[in-house]
């Protein structure tokens, strides 16, 4: 079987008084998730906003990615191979 799938994601970053907000939206065409990251920026360090722009970012990725992985345990759950192994076998690319 072959299939080619477009999946949209935008990144919103917004800052206000040195703490910047990130909000990442994934839409697969059937389903939107969002992920959220917040850095902050401490007082006694120098103000860089493009720092603060890249942790609120990745932190906003590692959210959703965490989602992202929730809703493929629960689909995989659903079709028989999902945690009621005792050890849950890996599938897709390698996390290392």
């Amino acid at each position: 079987m072959t299939r080619t799938l477009e999946w949209k994601v935008r990144m919103y970053l917004s800052e206000e008084d040195g703490t910047t907000r990130a909000r990442m939206v994934l839409d697969t065409g059937t389903a939107k998730l969002t992920g959220r990251g917040t850095a902050r920026c401490n007082p006694q360090d120098v103000d860089v906003p493009e720092i603060g722009d890249e942790l609120a970012a990745s932190r906003a990725m590692s959210d959703l990615a965490r989602q992202l992985m929730r809703v493929a345990d629960q689909d995989l759950e659903a079709v028989g191979a999902g945690s009621g192994n005792t050890v849950p076998a890996p599938y897709g690319w390698p996390s290392a």
